[in-house]
């Protein structure tokens, strides 16, 4: 199977071909969408935060925690990266760094909210506070001042809550220029909503297919709106249900003999993380030193 690189993968993005993607909390998560066959992966703060803190996504983690695991994950797989950077870690001189990082680190895009610091998951917050228009407008513009690489994707996220006022932020992070708009599924709650904000913004949106969107909607839609489209919480939540109800039937019974979910076989796994192309590596790099040699008079 042929993998996007990351210019093609910005070009369809930009141009409202949807590219698909799920989210990852780490490395081997990312891996395993990259497998899975996705088009890029989507780095979640959600799951970042609950894999490497145990916390709730409230930014309690820092932009250098959350850069370590972006990192980690460009090294480890063939398809671009779309980062979550949050807030930008800050004021629009935090965001040209923080764009500047996760550039280097392998972004291939980065999506930036207009949440007041420290942000609250509007997934489950009762309710979130953004910042002035013109505040957000600058860190948007210090964004795309900061990118390297012109092709790298800023994504403009609202969590804006009525549609009103998405729409004029988002007109408003596309003059900044912003290439992509990600609203937040609380606020449009029908597909000729997000037609609407698609039309009114000008640009293609970026969809975190969660909620009603992942119940109501269906591929065509999508696609006929999204220049992205992830599905961000599927991996963290099928293995924390997995791996939790493997363990409680582990801990009652002492034995594998019975568990309710199948695993992955030990050999199944060392193919799948590379242990094969690493015992190649070392056999061509590692020579072994030869014992010291005693000699006698």
């Amino acid at each position: 199977m042929r993998r996007l690189n990351k210019h093609e993968a910005a070009a369809r993005m930009r141009s409202g071909k949807t590219v698909w993607a799920a989210g990852a909390y780490d490395a081997l998560s990312a891996k395993l969408i990259d497998e899975a066959g996705f088009d890029v992966v989507f780095t979640t703060g959600f799951g970042i935060s609950a894999s490497h803190l145990g916390q709730p996504d409230v930014e309690i983690y820092t932009m250098s925690e959350n850069l370590a695991v972006v990192r980690n994950i460009a090294n480890a797989i063939r398809v671009p990266v779309v980062a979550d950077i949050d807030t930008g870690y800050g004021n629009a001189v935090n965001v040209m760094r923080t764009v500047r990082e996760f550039e280097q680190a392998g972004a291939a895009a980065m999506v930036i909210e207009d949440q007041e610091v420290p942000k609250r998951c509007p997934l489950v917050a009762n309710a979130v506070e953004i910042l002035p228009l013109d505040e957000s407008c600058a860190k948007i513009k210090a964004a795309i001042e900061a990118r390297r690489d012109p092709e790298t994707v800023i994504i403009a996220r609202t969590d804006a809550l009525t549609e009103d006022q998405a729409i004029t932020r988002a007109r408003a992070y596309v003059e900044a220029g912003a290439d992509m708009i990600q609203p937040i599924s609380r606020t449009f709650r029908s597909v000729a909503s997000l037609r609407r904000l698609r039309k009114e913004c000008g640009v293609p949106l970026s969809l975190q297919i969660l909620g009603w969107l992942e119940k109501d909607l269906d591929p065509a839609e999508i696609s006929e709106i999204a220049g992205l489209a992830v599905f961000p919480l599927v991996p963290l939540m099928t293995a924390t249900h997995a791996v939790l109800a493997n363990l409680r039937a582990l801990a009652a019974s002492h034995t594998t003999a019975a568990l309710p979910s199948p695993t992955t076989t030990t050999d199944e796994f060392k193919k799948f993380i590379g242990f094969e192309e690493m015992e190649a590596l070392q056999a061509r790099f590692l020579v072994r030193e030869l014992p010291e040699q005693v000699f006698f008079e």
